[in-house]
């Protein structure tokens, strides 16, 4: 298993993105959460097994139809055993 924190950014609120996500999520077979934050962006983790989490991560790339993903910054992040993909209320700062 292995954890990735990913920052989307472009048109990604208010086009269904964290939604999109989540079933997306569950089609790859990935655990983790979405979430708006106040800057414009999502911020996404994913769980999952190494080729799963890469698939969830080209899926982030371009989202949902509506969006227009600008760049995708993807770092490491310690697997929490999460068993469900949420999404999560807005982050604030």
């Amino acid at each position: 298993m292995i954890r990735k924190h990913a920052i989307v950014t472009g048109t990604v609120q208010g086009v269904g993105f964290r939604w999109s996500a989540r079933q997306a999520a569950h089609t790859f077979g990935v655990a983790g959460f979405a979430r708006n934050r106040s800057n414009g962006t999502v911020e996404v983790e994913i769980e999952g097994e190494p080729d799963r989490v890469d698939r969830m991560l080209d899926w982030l790339r371009s989202g949902p139809p509506g969006a227009e993903v600008a760049d995708v910054t993807v770092s490491d992040s310690t697997p929490l055993g999460d068993d469900a993909f949420r999404v999560r209320e807005t982050m604030e700062p």
